[in-house]
This record gives structure tokens, sequence and C-alpha cells, in this order.
């Protein structure tokens, strides 16, 4: 992928073991257990963002980290994972930026699905994910089915 910029944000591959790249995750993850117990939060470790076919995208505004996500390919589909957008960033339409490019990346893969795991309590992250398609699902993959998850996807 190429990079891709609008409005003065960059959206381009990187590392995930990077430092900037691991310090919004750990915002993220931070984010995550305000929201809900421990076991209601699946967090995908950056190494495994990092595997061979998985796709890390990276937002930035003059090379300031803004958000990042990635995608993890399956014979079947691909999982979003790891869907973050700093608080001073947001409204902006940088996560949906994000998504459009994840989106871009499966259907460059040739897979059929997008699928997602988010929580209830991530209101405006449901709602980007609604308008953009995303239709509400049961558990898939090794989720298991919790009052904690809402699993969603769009057809390709």
């Amino acid at each position: 992928m190429e990079a891709i910029s609008k409005a003065g944000v960059t959206i381009a591959p990187a590392d995930p073991r990077t430092a900037e790249a691991r310090a919004l995750v750990a915002e993220l993850d931070a984010f995550l257990s305000g929201l809900y117990e421990m076991d209601d939060n699946h967090l995908t470790p950056v190494e495994e963002l990092a595997e061979a076919g998985a796709v890390f995208l990276l937002a930035r505004d003059g090379g300031r980290p803004l958000g990042c996500g990635a995608i993890r390919p399956t014979a079947d589909y691909a999982e979003v994972k790891r869907m973050y957008v700093r608080p001073e960033a947001r409204g902006r339409r940088v996560g949906l930026a994000i998504l459009r490019a994840l989106e871009a990346e499966a259907r460059a893969l040739g897979v059929p699905f997008l699928r997602l795991e988010t929580g209830p309590r991530q209101v405006a992250a449901v709602a980007l994910y609604e308008r953009e398609g995303f239709v509400r699902r049961g558990a898939f993959g090794d989720y298991p089915s919790c009052g904690g998850s809402l699993f969603m996807e769009k057809r390709l």
C-alpha cells in the first residue's frame, strides 16, 4: 500500500513494534481497561500484528502519530484489530480514513468479509462501523459470547 494523504493526515503501513506504534496501543489498552472488565478485553499483542499477512496502519499529521488500525486475514475473512485515534484527533475523520484504508487492504487481499469485535460502551466506534456498512452478528473465531462484546461484519 502506498501512503494515503488527506487534509494533512497521512496513513501508511508501519511496523507495530516501533515505539510510536506501541505507545498508541498502550493508550488504547489503558482506555479499554477503563471501560471493561479484564475478561471482556480481547487485546491482541503487537507481535501478532507484525506476523506475516497482517497489515498495521499508522495515521500521522506532520509526523505525529494520531491513530492506528490493523487487519489480520484468515482463510475466510480479515479481522479489524487495534483501531484507535488519540482524543485530540477525534472529530477529524481519522478513524474513518484508517477504516477505509484497512478495507482497501482487505479487498486487495481478496477476502470476502471484514469482521471485528468491539464493545458496547464504545458508542462512537460502533456508530462509525455501522455508518460504514458493518452489521451485528454472533461471536466468531475464538471469541466467547459475552455481554462485553459486540461482533460485526461487512461483506466486501
